[in-house]
């Protein structure tokens, strides 16, 4: 039924009963509801992930711009709620991400707060967002990289475990049944052809590899940074890609981190090995930065 010919059905119910009925006030609310639905605002469309507006958009999940930028919809504003920035740079020899690591709880051990997470002993993963659907997607990742080794007897590919992910991820947007993971992913190794590797996957299902990419609330200042750096010097050496990956997320943030306060995952072509650094490691790293500038 169109908005006019509701709106018609309930005037003619009005004049017939002398006074707004029971069932003309249920049909004007239907005819209310209609009308706020057709006016696009996402009214009405966002209650299940299944429903396009008028605009061709799922709120639920997201959508995409001409440029590939993502339009931040409620999916992808949870990753921004978490409140933390996450920062992955490739380089020559060299890819590692970096992340803030905050303790919500004066009383939590440290040690058991991460964002970082090894699936297999070359893949590292960095996951911004909701920690319970974080851990959900590293146990999704694990299980495909086991599964993958055991039917073809070697190590899965970080490009073919990022598909792999963003698949299951666009599953979700498919059913009412189901909700878009909360979380954004990024995958970092070193592929046998292609030499170091980072991907970075959505709650809507995309996945893309990348120079240097970002993601949570600061994602969009940290790309513009990342565009400067990347276009004088696209290729990093080891020190350069840590120090310009943790750089990066002090000058967005405006902040001078302590070693405790950030971590940083890397994988080196000489030791493809996954691996996250020591505190006395990000310590050195840190002064690298202060005295350069």
């Amino acid at each position: 039924m169109s908005v006019g010919v509701c709106h018609r059905h309930c005037v003619a119910l009005s004049l017939e009963f002398g006074k707004p009925s029971r069932h003309f006030a249920s049909d004007f609310s239907c005819c209310a509801s209609r009308i706020r639905m057709s006016r696009g605002s996402g009214a009405g469309y966002d209650r299940h992930i299944t429903i396009f507006s008028p605009e061709g958009r799922l709120y639920q999940v997201g959508e995409w711009n001409s440029r590939a930028v993502c339009v931040s919809e409620y999916a992808f504003k949870a990753v921004k709620a978490a409140g933390i920035t996450s920062i992955g740079v490739r380089g020559k020899d060299s890819v590692c991400f970096v992340t803030q690591k905050k303790v919500p709880d004066k009383l939590l051990d440290q040690a058991s707060v991460t964002h970082l997470f090894a699936i297999t002993k070359y893949i590292g993963l960095l996951a911004t967002g909701m920690t319970a659907d974080a851990k959900s997607l590293v146990a999704h990742a694990r299980n495909e990289a086991a599964e993958f080794k055991f039917k073809l007897g070697y190590e899965i590919p970080v490009d073919y475990l990022a598909k792999r992910l963003a698949d299951e991820s666009q599953v979700y947007t498919q059913h009412a049944y189901m909700r878009p993971l909360g979380v954004s992913a990024m995958l970092i190794g070193i592929d046998d052809e292609l030499g170091p590797q980072l991907y970075k996957c959505d709650p809507a299902g995309h996945y893309f590899g990348y120079k240097a990419t970002s993601s949570g609330s600061k994602e969009q200042e940290a790309v513009n940074f990342l565009e400067k750096k990347c276009k004088s010097n696209p290729q990093f050496s080891y020190e350069e890609t840590v120090q310009i990956a943790i750089s990066a997320l002090q000058s967005i943030l405006l902040e001078d981190f302590k070693p405790t306060e950030i971590e940083v995952g890397v994988v080196r072509a000489s030791k493809p090995e996954f691996r996250v650094l020591t505190t006395e490691e990000i310590d050195e790293h840190l002064t690298a930065i202060s005295e350069r500038d």
